[in-house]
């Protein structure tokens, strides 16, 4: 029995020292296990700069990370866009428009509808482009810079004048237009016949003219408020006339003014010479078959013929001027065996303003305002704004 107790206690005390080996060979391969991940977690953390934070909080920062990238990807290009699109906005705003959307003073646009009298068509121009193409078409640019903004403030004034009482004509579409291209009432040309008469100039001479344009921008000649006619013609005897003695109404503004600086114009002087027989048939009558023939004539403040007598016959200067196609009403005439030599002086009805009179004086440094206000007494420069805000509106 004594044998066996001892036994018994013997295994007991070796199952003792198994159980302690098992549980320090287990401690052995778990601790180097949770050495390793603590230091790979610091290694990572380390690199990302996160110190001892735990691996949720990195997973977190990683997807934050991200997400603010791709909405810098997405957001910065609209944000360009939408910039480039403020950008072109501003400038559309602050820069010139093209030709076809020019202003008046007010801002608001104002179009002419010119008759075409070749092709029988309409033309829309914008204000200030059919006044640029006007004096383009109506006076030399190779003029003073001060002439050329006369003209621009006769051409303006005519066409808002003529828009306020206009009689409408139509195209052969049924459209309405607003004036001729001719001299009944402002000679016209667009865009391509000025290239054509200007030539190899035309960049330079419509730079010009657009300049002269601009500078009166929205100015009208006015007395007592209103628009007036502000007629014009190339070249003087020396003097204008008053309406009156070559129209049939007098206007207080068109009187008759000396106009010396005409004398250097090349038209000036021009002589035509005719048959009596001619003579004759323009005017629709029968003079006497003699050597000479009486001629009496009378002549206006202006120095023009107000009326002939021709044998018989009587007629107003206007009458033989258009009859004949004179240049002028201030002729003489000189017979010669069967012919009849008309000289003329200046060019044009002799009325308002003339052009090469404006560039005699803008050469010797008058203003354009001086110019208008010389040739059309009383006259005042006033805006389209101020004076047709009727037509501003439309």
């Amino acid at each position: 029995m004594k044998n066996n107790s001892h036994r018994r206690k013997h295994v007991l005390k070796k199952l003792k020292h198994r159980k302690k080996s098992l549980r320090s060979a287990q401690t052995m391969r778990t601790w180097p296990r949770r050495k390793t991940q603590t230091r790979k977690y610091r290694k990572t953390s380390s690199q990302l700069k996160i110190g001892g934070s735990p691996p949720g909080i990195w997973k977190l920062a990683s997807v934050l990370f991200v997400a603010c990238m791709v909405s810098i990807i997405l957001i910065i290009p609209t944000l360009i866009v939408i910039t480039a699109g403020s950008d072109d906005e501003q400038v559309t705003t602050s820069t010139p428009r093209d030709e076809g959307e020019e202003f008046d003073s007010s801002g608001a646009t104002l179009s002419v509808a010119v008759m075409r009298t070749k092709s029988e068509e309409i033309e829309n121009v914008p204000l200030e482009t059919y006044v640029s193409r006007v004096v383009a078409s109506e006076m030399p640019a190779e003029f003073e810079m001060e002439a050329l903004k006369s003209q621009a403030l006769a051409a303006r004034t005519f066409i808002v004048n003529h828009l306020l009482h206009k009689n409408e004509s139509e195209s052969k579409d049924g459209e309405q237009s607003d004036v001729l291209d001719t001299v009944q009432h402002q000679v016209y040309n667009n865009e391509e016949e000025l290239r054509k008469s200007l030539g190899a100039d035309y960049e330079a001479k419509m730079k010009k003219i657009n300049k002269a344009v601009e500078e009166t921008k929205g100015e009208i000649l006015t007395y007592n408020d209103v628009p007036i006619t502000p007629a014009f013609f190339s070249t003087s005897n020396g003097y204008t006339e008053n309406s009156e003695d070559y129209w049939d109404h007098e206007l207080p503004y068109l009187r008759s003014v000396k106009s010396p600086w005409d004398q250097k114009s090349p038209e000036f002087l021009d002589q035509k010479t005719f048959t009596i027989q001619e003579v004759e048939r323009a005017l629709d009558i029968r003079l006497p078959q003699s050597k000479s023939i009486d001629m009496q004539i009378a002549r206006t403040e202006g120095n023009r013929v107000s009326e002939i007598t021709i044998g018989d016959h009587t007629f107003s200067g206007r009458d033989i001027r258009e009859k004949l196609e004179l240049r002028s009403s201030d002729f003489m005439i000189e017979q010669k065996n069967n012919y009849l030599i008309f000289t003329t002086k200046g060019y044009g009805h002799g009325i308002g303003m003339s052009q090469y009179g404006a560039d005699g004086m803008a050469k010797e440094g008058k203003t354009y305002k001086d110019i208008v206000s010389y040739y059309y007494q009383g006259v005042e420069i006033s805006t389209l704004r101020d004076v047709a805000p009727a037509l501003v509106s439309k």
